[in-house]
């Protein structure tokens, strides 16, 4: 090996060897990948479509949005033929490349039998050699010398022995090796060339490309939004923690996505200078006048124009304004999903004491407002019934005489003949159009359940526990509520929250039978004095609790401050139901067992005891087993009704945890991409500090429709955490080591907040 010497290709067999191998690397899964194919369209599917006007108009936009699709895929066809043609072409020069010692057999060169004479192979040498011999006119160099190497191999000895033992008359070849490259490459009159092309390629092209991509990645975030959008959006937010709709949708019209200094696809036209001041002249409340920067720019007031225009659901000129409508509403989604991140890090910075502001629960739930109203093209206070094909607002004025319906869930519930006879000014088609596109809007089934999953007991929430509220999301079509009046209406989420918080405790206060007595919160900071002069006295049938110190660090991953109803009763009612509890079960332990009954009680008492640890490993496995497969999650779940939205859009959902009466944020809103047709998530806080019922809200809303949000309570009875035990049977130590002893005594007498709460006391 190593006195071999590598050479370039000569001939350029080898090379091409190496340029069919690569393009066949190449071309084979470009054609899988990329070769344009129609599709096939369902014919059931495209009956059970919607048909109506906005809808047409739609696929006519989808149809339209890339005008060159045609070409392109013309183009991609004839790349992809001519990269098979040259494989072909490839692969017939390699089948016509005739090496000497590929095939050599010396009877056929000479056209004689194996069994054939030296005479014979003499005769028929000199016969070839006359019409092969490179002086003749029908001579031919190289099969001259295969001719005379044929006869050397069957007439010489050593040249017969070697063809026998290695096929070859001059005996076994060396091996060598080479470049499967031409030979022209490393010449001197091509160096310039070849220098200059690698010059381009390593030294130009590609610190270029990858430039170019690093300077267009860096710019915007992991969802595709600009980093000084998010920045934006950031300093607003904590300008106004206590941020309205319409004040949201000024920040979101302020977006730089809109501005054509930091995104070329903006146009900008003369006739705007027109078109936009006529706009604004009919639309109320639009705040032009706003002098506050970014939101007094003219990119930003024309698209909060044309955003208020599409929610109004406004006509535009097709021309200009209504391709910038589509080109602004396209963007809204993930704008939208980008500052509710931004809302939600600021609460979590707001309770590690990092900024000064906590934003409230309604400036994050606007934001989210902000979804469905702009994919659904219609503002938050108006009819959900509107969403449905060729209803306007003169179907609905003339519905509402014959009978008041709120929500989508109440029309679908509404026998045939009923919903048919309030719509009676449509025709049959527009009624069956939007009875069809209302059977596949979703319809929710919520349910929460909650749990302690890292303690001994799973069912008990004791203070500062991790809690774990799993939600499960079951979708069914809402046609399934065609006709059925008995199944009850989904609770919808409560905007105020003063009378949900009242709502709340009167409902306490009946189940308990109990005076409510207001506590601090057990996660915000004491206030010192109580000179105001709206301070209360305290009642005197209530009784006076003395309130734990309270730590001047708070938990980021829990959440708010909260109400609590709870009394003295209720605690010592349930520390004696406790105790009782466990007498029982002690004194069934005590006494020995005697007699069969007693066996095989204690048996059954066994066998349950398995079957519920059985269950619970059970339970944990599916749990790891369901975030193993949450690794990659999908974003396809149903396509949504939206004709006033350019683009195709799949139902997305948020899921969070707040505390109404305080107006606060518990956990992350999670937001659910893949939901088909059951899904189950987990969402996780830290428990109040201290001992209580505390009432929490679990809320679900739809990026995509109105009406379809539904919240749910979540009542926690934190109990006082566990004093962390001093003495156990694994921790008693040999007498050899005394020292140790006296260590583990050091250790059990620190301090926890049980203890600063028992002294309090």
């Amino acid at each position: 090996m190593a006195g071999q010497k590598f050479q370039y290709d000569e001939s350029g067999g080898t090379f091409y060897y190496f340029v069919l191998s690569f393009l066949a690397l190449i071309l084979i899964p470009t054609t899988i990948y990329y070769w344009p194919r129609k599709k096939k369209e369902d014919l059931s599917k495209l009956k059970e479509e919607c048909q109506c006007p906005d809808c047409l108009k739609k696929k006519i936009i989808l149809a339209n949005a890339e005008p060159y699709r045609t070409l392109k895929s013309v183009v991609i066809k004839l790349a992809i033929v001519l990269g098979w043609a040259l494989l072909l072409f490839l692969t017939y020069r390699v089948s016509q490349f005739d090496y000497e010692m590929a095939s050599f057999d010396p009877f056929e060169i000479l056209n004689v039998p194996p069994t054939a004479t030296q005479a014979e192979i003499k005769k028929a040498y000199y016969k070839l050699s006359k019409v092969l011999h490179p002086d003749k006119e029908t001579g031919d160099e190289k099969s001259f010398m295969m001719l005379s190497k044929a006869y050397q191999a069957l007439t010489d000895d050593v040249a017969k022995e070697n063809y026998e033992k290695y096929g070859n008359p001059d005996g076994p070849g060396a091996m060598s090796f080479g470049i499967a490259l031409p030979s022209w490459i490393v010449e001197k009159e091509n160096s310039v060339w070849v220098l200059g092309l690698y010059g381009l390629v390593f030294m130009v092209a590609m610190p270029s490309a990858v430039g170019i991509w690093w300077y267009r990645s860096i710019r915007f975030s992991g969802d595709k939004v600009l980093l000084d959008t998010s920045q934006m959006y950031f300093y607003f937010i904590h300008k106004t923690p206590h941020m309205l709709l319409k004040r949201a949708l000024m920040v979101l019209a302020a977006s730089l996505e809109f501005d054509k200094r930091h995104n070329s696809q903006v146009v900008e036209r003369q006739s705007d200078n027109d078109e936009v001041p006529a706009l604004i002249r009919q639309l109320p409340n639009l705040n032009e006048k706003c002098k506050e920067h970014p939101l007094c720019r003219m990119y930003s007031i024309k698209a909060r124009a044309i955003l208020h225009a599409h929610l109004s659901r406004i006509p535009l000129n097709p021309e200009t304004l209504e391709r910038d409508r589509q080109f602004i509403v396209k963007k809204c989604p993930y704008l939208v999903q980008e500052m509710v991140s931004c809302v939600h890090q600021l609460v979590m910075m707001a309770y590690a004491r990092r900024v000064p502001r906590l934003p409230s629960i309604e400036t994050i739930e606007n934001c989210m407002k902000m979804s469905p109203i702009i994919i659904q093209g219609l503002w938050d206070y108006k009819s959900p019934l509107l969403q449905l094909p060729h209803l306007t607002e003169d179907h609905l004025y003339f519905m509402n005489k014959k009978r008041h319906v709120k929500n989508l869930q109440q029309f679908a519930q509404l026998k045939p003949e009923e919903s048919r006879m309030l719509l009676k000014n449509l025709s049959d088609f527009e009624y069956e159009n939007i009875m069809r596109v209302l059977g596949k809007m979703p319809l929710i089934d919520f349910s929460i359940r909650c749990e302690v999953i890292d303690d001994e007991n799973t069912n008990v929430v004791t203070a500062g526990a991790i809690v774990t509220v799993t939600v499960t999301l079951e979708r069914k079509d809402m046609k399934t509520l065609f006709g059925d009046t008995k199944v009850p209406e989904k609770q919808g989420i409560k905007d105020d929250a003063n009378e949900e918080a009242a709502g709340d405790d009167d409902e306490a206060g009946a189940a308990a039978a109990v005076v409510p007595v207001k506590k601090p919160s057990a996660w915000s900071k004491s206030r010192k004095g109580g000179k105001g002069k709206g301070g209360k006295k305290p009642a005197n049938n209530q009784k006076k609790r003395t309130q734990p110190k309270q730590t001047a660090t708070a938990a980021a991953a829990a959440a708010a401050s909260v109400s609590t109803v709870s009394t003295a009763d209720e605690q010592t009612a349930a520390n004696s139901e406790a105790e009782s509890d466990a007498g029982e079960h002690s004194d069934v332990e005590s006494v020995p067992a005697s007699g069969s009954e007693d066996e095989d009680k204690q048996n059954k008492n066994n066998s349950s005891l398995d079957d519920d640890d059985d269950e619970e490993w059970e339970r944990l496995q599916a749990k790891l087993n369901k975030r193993e497969r949450l690794e990659g999650k999908s974003r396809m779940s149903h396509t949504v009704h939206c004709p006033f939205f350019p683009e195709e859009k799949q139902e997305y959902w948020w899921t969070y945890i707040c505390d109404r009466k305080s107006r606060t944020l518990l956990t992350a809103p999670y937001h659910v991409t893949n939901l088909v047709e059951k899904e189950e998530i987990q969402l996780k806080f830290t428990a109040p500090r201290w001992p209580g019922v505390y009432t929490f809200t679990v809320c679900l809303r739809s990026d995509s429709y109105l009406g379809m949000d539904q919240q749910q309570e979540l009542k926690l009875d934190v109990q006082k955490a566990p004093a962390p035990p001093t003495d156990h049977p694994q921790w008693d130590l040999s007498e050899s080591e005394p020292e140790h002893n006296d260590q583990q005594e050091n250790l059990s007498d620190y301090t926890t907040d049980t203890s600063d709460e028992e002294n309090s006391d």
